[in-house]
């Protein structure tokens, strides 16, 4: 981990990165994980958590930016392709609106 580091990163599972991921577990399970204080990110770095963030506007390693953009159109590829299958517990329209939220967000770590 370099002290001197002064980029904004992601956290390598940047899917499950922030307080709506956590919200989701806390609402799930009836627990609250703590927040680590070191993270593995989408370059490959050890940062301080507090260095990093989900928010495409934070960002400011370049590479961590294309992990993010990735990660996010990995991610609506699968809510895609899982919301076709027999038995996905959410209407249609419902996992259609995730999976444009999703690919809007992946432009935006583009740009």
């Amino acid at each position: 981990m370099s002290e001197t580091d002064p980029h904004i990163h992601v956290e390598q599972k940047v899917v499950q990165a922030g307080a709506a991921f956590r919200n989701v577990i806390v609402s799930s399970l009836g627990l609250v994980p703590d927040a680590p204080s070191v993270v593995t990110t989408g370059c490959g770095l050890q940062v301080p958590y507090a260095m990093t963030s989900p928010r495409p506007e934070s960002v400011t390693c370049l590479a961590c930016r294309e992990h993010a953009h990735r990660e996010h159109l990995r991610f609506a590829d699968q809510v895609e392709r899982l919301s076709r299958m027999p038995g996905w517990p959410f209407a249609g329209d419902e996992a259609a609106k995730a999976v444009e939220w999703t690919r809007d967000h992946a432009k935006k770590f583009a740009g």
